[in-house]
């Protein structure tokens, strides 16, 4: 007859290492979700301006690919804040890494700013128009890249509420790079060539608030970051503000005014979204359970695979 065990004592649950966080809190500010939201609107708004240049939106096309250029210029600027010198951008610059997404995402923005506004310059100016075609595609090709690596980036780090999200990161930040794309455009386009920019707005929020709630999901316990404190107030008010500047943006086929509306209600929507992504990520390196907790599965699951 077996007899039932009882532990002496409770299971452990991990709160410090030595009164310190297992992990230490990046020291990343503000500068990098405003940069999140910059060169993401850029991106994506590069691949827009091409689509409406093959579809003969030219006004569409020149409006969108000068918001490409805007969100890309000030978009250094963020780095270099958050960096602390100029110097230290130029040194990333040395070294090419295929295995290093801050190496590729240097060398992808430091490539994509130049040829963007070359795209647009051309298109104000109608100087080398050739030229300026051949660098508005390459800026397209180039614009999903651009809107995405950063996620991949974040992914790439310990930081356990970004990289336990790698797999859906891309997608949220994506959706919110159209989104955010489509509103500025539509903000700036008159009504009879900005149903382009009305739909990506909607499409680019569905992206966006369906990849974030596919990972929430998958994350399960490990999302509490994302449900709790100011990260969550923050994701809340994203996500209302993006569901708002949907239905205005439907709405507004026929009423410019509510399109304006839902161009500046998106807009608002993915900063705060972005900003909440990046309060998480904090939020969770402070807490060792997070960081711990992952790792115990995964060493639960390859014991179960040696047992087998």
């Amino acid at each position: 007859m077996k007899t039932r065990e009882r532990a002496m004592v409770p299971r452990a649950e991990p709160r410090t290492y030595y009164d310190r966080p297992v992990l230490k809190r990046p020291v990343w500010k503000w500068y990098i979700p405003a940069y999140f939201f910059s060169g993401g609107m850029a991106g994506a708004s590069s691949t827009l301006a091409f689509a409406a240049r093959l579809r003969g939106n030219h006004r569409l096309a020149r409006r969108a690919g000068l918001i490409a250029l805007g969100g890309m210029a000030v978009s250094p600027v963020f780095l270099i804040a958050d960096l602390g010198r100029p110097g230290r951008f130029a040194n990333m610059l040395r070294v090419a890494k295929p295995t290093s997404p801050m190496s590729m995402g240097t060398w992808l923005i430091s490539a994509f700013g130049p040829i963007t506004g070359a795209a647009a310059v051309s298109d104000a100016t109608g100087i080398a128009p050739g030229v300026g075609r051949l660098c508005e595609a390459l800026a397209a090709m180039l614009g999903p890249a651009v809107s995405t690596y950063s996620a991949v980036l974040t992914a790439d780090t310990a930081i356990p509420a970004w990289h336990e999200a790698w797999r859906e990161l891309p997608f949220v930040f994506a959706g919110g790079s159209a989104a955010s794309a489509g509103a500025a455009a539509l903000l700036v386009t008159p009504g009879g060539d900005s149903g382009p920019a009305r739909r990506l707005v909607v499409l680019g929020t569905v992206l966006e608030l369906g990849a974030d709630r596919a990972m929430e999901e998958r994350l399960g316990d490990l999302a509490e970051p994302y449900r709790s404190g100011r990260a969550s107030t923050a994701a809340t008010a994203a996500k209302r503000l993006l569901a708002a500047g949907t239905v205005l943006a439907l709405a507004g086929r026929r009423r410019p005014s509510l399109g304006k509306a839902a161009a500046v209600a998106t807009l608002a929507g993915v900063a705060l979204a972005r900003w909440s992504i990046f309060r998480a990520g904090l939020d969770s390196a402070e807490n060792p359970r997070f960081t711990v907790e992952p790792q115990r599965r995964r060493l639960s699951g390859v014991s179960q695979d040696i047992d087998l």
